[in-house]
């Protein structure tokens, strides 16, 4: 790994059961979205690329500038945290994809964003 690019993302999601309608088919989950620069240079947020897989193996691909309206820039050794949220037809849906930064050097790399789960929660019996 470039030692100057070291971007560390991490996801927790949960189910929104008051914005959803389960008779329709609509399930909303909330992700947060922990970014942590462990490299040496600063870092902007450029763009950002999701992978969205619902439980019926439909994908949708999304890409924007930015998240939620920003484009943080990241100091080495700093953290950038956002919650948003994203819609599905079923009860569970992977999201996945990257970030596009760019560097103090003008230099632009990506940041993968590893695959986490959206479920809604079980009930054991």
């Amino acid at each position: 790994m470039n030692e100057n690019h070291n971007i560390n993302i991490t996801a927790t999601a949960s189910f929104v059961e008051t914005e959803s309608d389960t008779k329709q088919n609509r399930y909303i989950f909330a992700y947060t979205i922990t970014i942590t620069n462990k490299g040496k240079r600063a870092a902007q947020l450029l763009k950002r690329h999701w992978i969205l897989t619902n439980g019926n193996g439909k994908t949708e691909e999304v890409h924007g500038d930015g998240v939620i309206g920003m484009k943080p820039r990241i100091n080495g050794g700093e953290s950038f945290r956002y919650t948003s949220n994203a819609l599905l037809e079923t009860d569970v849906g992977i999201m996945q994809g990257y970030y596009t930064f760019r560097d103090d050097d003008g230099e632009t790399f990506n940041a993968a964003i590893l695959p986490f789960t959206l479920t809604i929660p079980r009930t054991l019996h």
